[in-house]
């Protein structure tokens, strides 16, 4: 009976990061608590739907900060 013989396992290896799947992320954010998570120069949106997001994030958070 042949017994596998054991490998050695870093004790480093579980401080590795996780790849996380952002639009996936995203996506369940939506669809658990709806949070919507978007950036103004999304490639997917047209320029409606961009100066609609630009428009609430200034209502909401106030323009761009200088300085």
């Amino acid at each position: 009976m042949k017994i596998p013989a054991n490998t050695y396992r870093c004790p480093l290896g579980r401080l590795q990061p996780q790849i996380t799947d952002l639009d996936a992320m995203k996506q369940s954010g939506w669809r658990d608590q709806k949070i919507l998570v978007v950036a103004e120069a999304d490639d997917r949106l047209d320029f409606v739907e961009r100066e609609f997001i630009r428009r609430i994030g200034e209502r909401l958070y106030g323009g761009k900060r200088h300085g």
